[in-house]
């Protein structure tokens, strides 16, 4: 799935991804003039580094914030099963 996004031409219905996909195109000048997902972050990450290394980073975080959060509902969920057990 992660590869066929790569390819995938980006839906140009704002000014930015407009303006973006110009750019990237002409930066990167495709053969088939075609300017892809890959391509933008790309160029993103040679010319504005810090811009993807926050978006990187927020979704480390959000990502191990999910993790603990998975982890503490198991637990709950142990101890509910644990709870109905010596109900029984």
């Amino acid at each position: 799935m992660e590869n066929n996004l790569k390819a995938q031409k980006p839906i140009v219905d704002t000014e930015l991804k407009e303006w973006l996909v110009n750019y990237v195109g002409s930066k990167k000048n495709p053969k088939n003039e075609d300017v892809t997902i890959e391509m933008i972050v790309e160029t993103i990450a040679e010319e504005f580094p810090e811009f993807l290394f926050l978006v990187a980073q927020e979704n480390f975080l959000r990502g191990y914030e999910q993790g603990l959060d998975d982890v503490r509902n198991y637990k709950q969920g142990l101890n509910n099963v644990k709870k109905e057990e010596n109900n029984n």
